[in-house]
């Protein structure tokens, strides 16, 4: 497979993780949670992720995609990550591109719907009811697991390693003044 691929399905694998991170353990009212006027609410938002997906699959299908709103947001949910498995099928079996490059759908629509996922993540918080922080470079991503059973945090306490990087740079400081002072 050609490395482009290779790279927005690790995307599309980092998109679904990230989207599961700021679902898991909400309330159960959070997919009605509104933040202000004209402001999406959580349901409202992975509808219109599950659009942009869907988008996105028609440079490898045709056609055009609308997704209209499910009355489940548990069944919205399952559909967004159903619509991501399929895209990553297309991209890993080779399925031609038509109107548009590799880079473009990683630019707009898939880019997008990340976009989206940090929205979530974010109403959340405003919902009183944070995602707990996570270093990201440790997540259990996979290409090969795009549904909504997505691995729990590998390191959900970033505090530790924020501590561990600044006093790395206090000693990367005190062995530079070293070195000046011989």
């Amino acid at each position: 497979m050609n490395i482009q691929r290779e790279t927005i399905r690790h995307v599309l694998a980092t998109l679904a993780y990230r989207t599961q991170k700021a679902l898991r353990d909400a309330d159960e009212n959070f997919s009605d949670f509104s933040a202000g006027n004209n402001v999406r609410t959580p349901h409202e938002l992975v509808r219109h992720m599950s659009s942009v997906i869907g988008y996105a699959r028609t440079f490898f299908i045709g056609g055009v995609f609308r997704a209209e709103m499910l009355p489940s947001f548990d069944d919205e949910v399952e559909r967004f990550h159903a619509l991501i498995a399929d895209l990553s099928a297309h991209l890993a079996a080779g399925t031609e591109i038509k109107q548009i490059t590799l880079l473009k759908l990683l630019q707009g629509p898939i880019s997008d719907a990340m976009t989206h996922a940090g929205q979530l993540a974010l109403l959340r918080r405003l919902a009183g009811s944070p995602v707990a922080s996570e270093n990201f470079i440790f997540a259990d991503i996979s290409a090969d697991r795009l549904g909504s059973d997505q691995p729990l945090p590998a390191a959900p306490d970033s505090a530790w390693f924020g501590k561990l990087m600044h006093y790395a740079w206090k000693w990367k400081k005190f062995i530079q003044r070293k070195k000046i002072t011989r």
